[in-house]
């Protein structure tokens, strides 16, 4: 088998960010989170239920080939029953940010320092705020540069530590930011003051790289590893089961 391309190592690193979810509803956006999600459970993770965009939990993934083959449904979960499992803690969602600070303060709302006129107008809100206080969030974020990385997001769209630790105690209970995927490296919180720390950087990148595309200080806890590559399990599924046309069409039906 070949060797895995930058994608598959993206793909593998977000993978692990659902190690030891169990029975959670996986809610990846975007087609690599989708194909991050969908390994997981076809690995280690097999209690792991995820959604087909709408109002399907399916039960079964194809080979690459067999698109017309009947998508089984493990169960429905329609809008109105949605925040069930959002208020529980049993859900464990995959964001993007056009902004993200070094305590994890997202922001994909509006660039600019006024709000009420914004430089660029993006998403809005959406449910950035209440994913973040009511479950686990990790995020997808491509682009690794110091546009995205800043000093201080213009927008609070989900919060991040700095923020929520001045909540009560029980509205906070399920915060956590596990983990952010870059095309560069995997960066987490897993500090003592959970300020953003590099995790891992990808084959042919160097620290220096991840710095110097990064906004704000990093923190470096001595030699950092190599993210690790998927094994050859984990290609034969990502190859052979897992077809990521299926999985952005999945994102849409």
């Amino acid at each position: 088998m070949s060797a895995p391309t930058l994608d598959e190592i993206c793909v593998v690193n977000l993978a692990d960010a659902f190690r030891g979810d169990g029975e959670i509803l996986c809610n990846p956006i975007g087609t690599v989170p989708m194909c991050a999600g969908r390994l997981a459970r076809a690995t280690w993770e097999p209690d792991m239920v995820y959604t087909d965009g709408v109002s399907v939990l399916p039960a079964n993934d194809f080979p690459v080939g067999m698109p017309d083959a009947p998508r089984v449904p493990e169960s429905y979960v329609p809008y109105r029953t949605i925040f069930d499992i959002v208020w529980s803690g049993k859900r464990h969602v995959v964001m993007g940010a056009s902004q993200m600070d070094m305590w994890g303060n997202q922001n994909f709302a509006a660039i600019g320092d006024d709000y009420s006129k914004p430089k660029v107008q993006l998403l809005g809100m959406r449910g950035a705020p209440g994913n973040l206080i009511n479950h686990v969030t990790s995020y997808w974020i491509p682009n690794h540069s110091t546009r995205v990385f800043v000093p201080e997001v213009d927008v609070v769209s989900g919060p991040g530590y700095s923020r929520t630790r001045e909540l009560p105690e029980a509205s906070r209970q399920f915060h956590e930011i596990r983990r952010i995927v870059t095309k560069l490296a995997v960066m987490d919180f897993e500090t003592p003051d959970n300020r953003m720390r590099l995790r891992s950087v990808h084959p042919g990148v160097t620290v220096d790289d991840v710095v110097e595309n990064t906004g704000f200080e990093l923190v470096i806890e001595g030699e950092v590893p190599e993210s690790r590559p998927p094994t050859d399990e984990e290609l034969r599924v990502l190859r052979e089961v897992i077809d990521p046309t299926d999985a952005r069409k999945a994102e849409f039906e």
